[in-house]
């Protein structure tokens, strides 16, 4: 590994990350719903899902696309307009299980959904947020210095995801034991609802960011 890769300014983004991933938010919140209710294998998915399309826009902020996006604004509207709605129907799915007939909440956790589901959910997540490739950036320009090449940069962003999938399967595991469930069967309704806001939340968010110039 080069000596550059081996710098306090590594050491700071690399920590600046972790804590970000780590901190509660749309996309580990769902991680954690989802092995409550559904299991470790959907939860695994739909976390394989989440790094999979953070990883795609850290290799886009690697590979300088951050530049293209911000030439071409119409981009970064769409991909808001999208990932806003996206995030408030998962919301208004969420709601609707949290105000399902308390019958139909006993027995939710029987009707899994496909692992294919689970890692598309997760990846639409984070594919339809254009402002990731922005914090990507930021972390790729905390680490490196201006000169670094280009094949450093692609090896922060894996040292990077390589911790993100550390979180967010640690997070399917941690949640999906007998344990969790059952604390999940009796507050799934409270669950719902908080996750239910938390994605609208994101979503009006997103919709009310303004362009990074």
């Amino acid at each position: 590994m080069p000596s550059e890769l081996l710098s306090p300014s590594l050491a700071i983004a690399l920590s600046a990350y972790a804590l970000g991933v780590a901190s509660p938010g749309p996309s580990n919140m769902a991680i954690m719903a989802t092995a409550m209710s559904q299991g470790r294998r959907q939860a695994m998915a739909l976390a394989a899902g989440v790094v999979c399309g953070s990883f795609v826009w850290g290799l886009a902020a690697a590979l300088g696309l951050s530049a293209f996006m911000l030439a071409y604004s119409w981009t970064m509207v769409l991909l808001k307009l999208l990932g806003g709605a996206y995030l408030l129907y998962l919301s208004w799915k969420a709601a609707r299980s949290a105000w399902a007939p308390t019958a139909s909440l006993q027995s939710a956790h029987v009707d899994a959904i496909s692992n294919a589901r689970a890692f598309a959910k997760g990846f639409g997540m984070h594919i339809t947020n254009p402002k990731a490739i922005f914090v990507w950036f930021s972390i790729v320009a905390l680490a490196l210095p201006p000169d670094s090449r280009q094949g450093q940069a692609l090896a922060v962003v894996a040292s990077c995801a390589a911790i993100g999938a550390c979180v967010f399967f640690g997070y399917a595991v941690a949640f999906s034991t007998a344990v969790a469930r059952s604390i999940y069967l009796k507050t799934q309704r409270w669950i719902n609802a908080t996750l239910s806001a938390v994605f609208a939340y994101a979503g009006i968010r997103l919709w009310m960011s303004r362009s990074v110039s």
